[in-house]
């Protein structure tokens, strides 16, 4: 009874402090700086909040930010300061964002991936997981701060609370935030479309323009007619005078010059309608089947083509593609757009074991293991074992656990009786070090690998295994790469950076020796009222510009054979499934491309096989004030480097 007691003082508490006259306070974020923000005291904003949140689960911030650029929000503790990032899908607008307080008390659980561990989705907005954890004891200030701010946005917050149970974000506007083609419209801004007509008449000189591949003497499956080697009818790698090289079937020189989640209508998805149908001016139509979510990328190709759009729309991507010098349908990618048998593609492997809750490990202890992931194999390759298209097959995306091997292993212990559990403990009753776990589960993802590959190669063995994409390699434990050494065809990995370091590139050469791919990056800004990628640029001229530099870079070394731009059309303004609403595309809501963007993808298109085979230097202009969504120095204030 005396806990009952407690928490409905708490609450009472909470709700007195919402209900005092609300002051707010405005946040001005310095563009010359390189960390801009401020930290004030709560009691400015709320007066009455305790300082002691252990019997909360919510905190409850009423803000407006002028830009979509992340934010980070944080509170000083006993402890010290504990932040998080912040998108918000409203820029302009006021809302109110319910913040779960564990995500600042406690680390990630296990989730099948990096985006799936760190990205948390909300209404309003969403938040990615960083900074410091621990209790929320002696609460006194909150802190909002920016790295490199793009024109000098600014925010006001006018109340925060603390809950016991969600109560859930809330658009506190009657102008809607997303207008009727699913764009921003809370602003104005370069390339926005304002009319039916004005967006055919766009789509119409889109049509008129040449979709031929004679700027980039490009063979039928994408290679370089400039050299001809040994053809086997499918995809290899082989390596030529000390640089590795895709073959294609018709044994022309390669480079996989792609872009992930190749699909029509994709963007401007809307989930949680119920939740936030305030911050649409118009909601598209459903699926003619019924199921499903409205989309605004799915409802412009219908004004586009009409109800039957979904051919039309698939041929315009393989113009598209042809026009910019891209030759490879890369991960994620509709496999109806696959289907049509015009570009070279990737897949990655279904039901291969890998465990959400083993953190993207598999129980390769299991009893059924071997018979299961024969099972998944064989019915997956067999629509392509003999499609010459088929660049090869990837087996996941980014493990969690890697840099978390102690939190799995006492995960694993601590949950429910399974093989991998009782194999670990047989394994520490030897010897129970933190050498021991980190081994053990370096000594399963080994296994796993393994026998997925033998598996591969026994029902498949015309295509490559283009390996697991790690969130990156630097840094990445030698045994895990000399396991991939063997196990792999291809070193794949994701890079969001500048472009992949050297030093990087080189040790993985050095360890594996194996041609390597980039299996994601790219580039962002914030004029659209979408978050500005994982890196983030100043202008949509400027994304152009990143490119150039990243990708020609990253093909000058000997050893990397593909990069693949993540993504194809926009995110969803208001998130996708795990929140993320990055201004990432080649193509935005409206099944427009970004002219900057692609321009400069069908320069590099024209430079790569030079730039590869050492006869062109790379593109050499940076751009602008790029940045990273690495975790904020400690000090609060920096001035611009």
């Amino acid at each position: 009874m005396k806990k009952t007691v407690v928490l409905l003082g708490a609450v009472v508490a909470a709700l007195v402090a919402c209900t005092s006259e609300p002051r707010s306070k405005v946040v001005e974020f310095d563009s010359s700086m390189e960390v801009s923000g401020e930290k004030f005291a709560i009691g400015d904003i709320t007066a009455g909040l305790p300082m002691n949140w252990d019997e909360y689960n919510y905190v409850v911030l009423e803000y407006k930010i002028t830009t979509a650029q992340r934010f980070h929000v944080g509170f000083t503790t006993a402890d010290g300061y504990n932040e998080l990032r912040v998108m918000c899908y409203v820029p302009g607008a006021w809302n109110k964002l319910a913040i779960p307080l564990k995500f600042f008390r406690q680390e990630p659980g296990a989730a099948v991936d990096l985006a799936a561990t760190y990205n948390q989705p909300r209404y309003t907005g969403w938040i990615n997981l960083g900074g410091k954890r621990g209790a929320l004891h002696r609460v006194d200030s909150i802190g909002f701060r920016m790295r490199a701010p793009i024109g000098n946005p600014r925010l006001e917050i006018r109340s925060i609370s603390l809950s016991v149970d969600d109560p859930g974000d809330s658009y506190l506007e009657n102008i809607p935030a997303v207008d009727e083609f699913g764009q921003w419209n809370l602003s104005d801004y370069e390339g926005k479309i304002h009319s039916l007509d004005e967006l055919r008449a766009s789509w119409a000189a889109e049509d008129a323009l040449d979709s031929s591949t004679n700027a980039y003497n490009y063979s039928r499956y994408g290679g370089y007619r400039q050299k001809r080697v040994q053809a086997t009818g499918y995809f290899r790698t082989e390596k030529i005078d000390g640089k590795w090289w895709f073959v294609d079937p018709e044994g022309y020189l390669f480079l996989s010059h792609g872009v992930d989640c190749v699909s029509a209508g994709g963007g401007g998805q809307i989930r949680d309608l119920d939740k936030r149908e305030k911050m649409y001016k118009e909601i598209p139509p459903m699926p003619a089947s019924g199921r499903g979510t409205p989309s605004f990328g799915r409802w412009n190709l219908q004004r586009r083509y009409g109800d039957d759009f979904r051919e039309k729309a698939n041929e315009q991507i393989i113009r598209r593609m042809n026009r910019w010098g891209l030759n490879t349908i890369a991960n994620w990618s509709g496999l109806d757009v696959v289907a049509q048998n015009k570009k070279a593609f990737m897949l990655q492997l279904r039901d291969i074991g890998i465990a959400p809750e083993l953190m993207g490990l598999a129980d390769v202890y299991s009893p059924s293991f071997h018979s299961n992931v024969d099972s998944a194999i064989l019915s997956f390759v067999a629509a392509y074992r003999d499609n010459p298209w088929l660049i090869g097959y990837f087996l996941g995306n980014e493990p969690a656990w890697l840099g978390r091997e102690l939190q799995l292993c006492q995960m694993i212990l601590e949950g429910k009786e399974r093989p991998i559990k009782k194999a670990l403990q047989a394994y520490l009753s030897a010897g129970d070090t933190e050498g021991r776990r980190i081994q053990f589960v370096f000594d399963t993802f080994d296994t796993f690998i393994k026998y997925v590959n033998s598996s591969l190669k026994k029902n498949d063995p015309n295509h490559l295994n283009l390996g697991i994409r790690f969130g990156n390699i630097m840094g990445i434990d030698k045994r895990l790469l000399i396991s991939c050494k063997d196990a792999f065809d291809v070193l794949s990995f994701n890079c969001y950076s500048l472009s992949p370091d050297r030093k990087m590139l080189d040790f993985g050469e050095e360890v594996t020796g194996l041609p390597m791919i980039v299996g994601e990056y790219h580039f962002g800004t914030v004029d659209r009222g979408m978050a500005q990628s994982l890196w983030q640029v100043e202008s949509q001229a400027e994304r152009g510009v990143a490119y150039r530099y990243y990708t020609e870079n990253a093909f000058a070394h000997p050893n990397l054979i593909g990069t693949a731009y993540f993504q194809w059309c926009d995110q969803d303004f208001t998130g996708r499934f795990d929140g993320e609403n990055y201004n990432c595309g080649l193509i935005d809501v409206t099944d427009r491309p970004y002219s900057h963007q692609v321009e400069a993808m069908s320069e590099t298109s024209k430079r790569l096989f030079g730039v590869h085979s050492g006869s062109t230097n790379p593109f050499s202009q940076q751009p602008v004030r790029p940045r990273g969504h690495g975790g904020m120095p400690e000090e609060w204030i920096v001035k611009q480097q």
